[in-house]
């Protein structure tokens, strides 16, 4: 059986106890039913990775005493920035999720002209959050101990601008170009549209300022797939992936 990891924002040194986060505690007592002496892992986001063993179970409490730091090598050598078109409910959830376990770095959520999802204010603020969560439990379960950076919701202009990598990609079914054809670059920004897709006005936009338009194949997907292939395209060709 796979040991359980879980994500804790802080950790104390090596060899301490310390008592585990009410939203920790709930899942490995409440829901995994973890017993006393049961051994877990626990991680910061930051690359900090500690197994640890519960040393008190109790209906509202659980501690734990840390061992020895873990050394893990789960990041992708290709660094990679998605600049993710909104798109409803369990579609994004989806997107963010796989995005994280195929290793992209950062996440960009933006607001583009086929979007259906208003956010803005507190509405924006609990997508946010949701979409941590999202992040948290994609990394515990593939094994990451680095937690993505999720950015604030993006215009689209505002995210053209802000964010430019060796590579720009924009996806395009009607792009002549696939991705074989490109160079391997180290640092990657790819552009994918929500339902709906972008708008020809959004991907000359793109185009004018350095984006390169891609495809790569001839059905088009949905917007929660196309993240998915495109990912692992991008990491089978220049990552870690096959």
């Amino acid at each position: 059986m796979r040991m359980p990891r879980f994500y804790t924002e802080t950790l104390p040194s090596s060899e301490s106890e310390f008592v585990l986060p009410d939203d920790v505690h709930r899942h490995a007592i409440q829901v995994l039913r973890l017993k006393l002496g049961a051994n877990i892992r626990l991680f910061n986001g930051q690359g900090m990775e500690y197994e640890a063993e519960l040393t008190l179970v109790e209906k509202r409490q659980s501690r734990v005493r840390l061992g020895e730091p873990i050394t893990t090598q789960k990041e992708s050598p290709l660094d990679i920035t998605l600049l993710q078109g909104i798109s409803r409910g369990e579609r994004m959830d989806f997107a963010i999720q796989k995005a994280v376990e195929l290793g992209v770095t950062k996440i960009v959520p933006v607001i583009t002209e086929r979007c259906n999802v208003q956010l803005s204010g507190d509405r924006a603020d609990k997508r946010f959050n949701h979409w941590t969560g999202v992040m948290v439990s994609a990394c515990e379960q593939s094994g990451r101990s680095f937690l993505p950076e999720l950015t604030a919701v993006q215009t689209y202009s505002t995210a053209l601008s802000d964010y430019n990598d060796e590579l720009n990609l924009v996806l395009d079914p009607l792009a002549q170009k696939g991705f074989s054809e490109l160079t391997k670059p180290t640092s990657l920004t790819m552009l994918i549209g929500p339902e709906g897709g972008l708008s020809d006005a959004e991907i000359e936009m793109a185009k004018a300022i350095g984006y390169q338009a891609v495809q790569f194949g001839p059905r088009i997907l949905r917007t929660e797939t196309a993240a998915v292939a495109a990912l692992a395209v991008a990491q089978t060709l220049w990552g870690d992936l096959g």
